[in-house]
């Protein structure tokens, strides 16, 4: 399979399920300058823990009826989609400045605030099924 038809792959493991996909900085701006509500975003990526872990470990949770607070979900894919990466962690580093890169990984919004930032070295060697109770007592805890 080549390189385009696995990405494709990976997008649709999130767009299949409801994410809205950023593909530009203008999709990122226009997406977070709605500042009202809670929103979830996904940076995505090809690697193994992406693959593995984080994308069925969100799918899991997305089962879960906490999940029916947010109004908004959202992905970027990190070194496909360069310039709605970089204007996405632009808007991160707006909220906090002291987030470094990091891909795959979540946020969660809530207003105008960053509230949670779920990085890839939560991510690593864990099963979906662990990302999912995680993300599931995230939202818990901040909605």
């Amino acid at each position: 399979m080549e390189m385009t038809e696995i990405v494709k792959e990976y997008r649709r493991d999130l767009t299949e399920v409801g994410f809205k996909e950023l593909l530009s900085s203008a999709d990122v701006d226009n997406f977070m300058q709605d500042q009202s509500g809670v929103k979830f975003v996904v940076i995505n990526s090809v690697c193994g823990c992406a693959a593995g872990s984080a994308r069925p470990g969100v799918k899991l949770a997305l089962e879960d009826k906490t999940f029916l607070k947010i109004k908004s979900i959202a992905t970027v894919f990190a070194g496909q989609d360069m310039e709605a990466t970089e204007t996405f962690r632009n808007w991160v580093h707006v909220s906090n400045a002291h987030i470094p890169p990091s891909s795959p990984s979540f946020y969660l919004f809530k207003d105008d605030s960053l509230v949670y930032v779920y990085p890839r070295h939560f991510i690593e060697g864990r099963r979906a099924s662990e990302i999912r109770d995680d993300l599931v007592e995230v939202l818990d805890e901040h909605l």
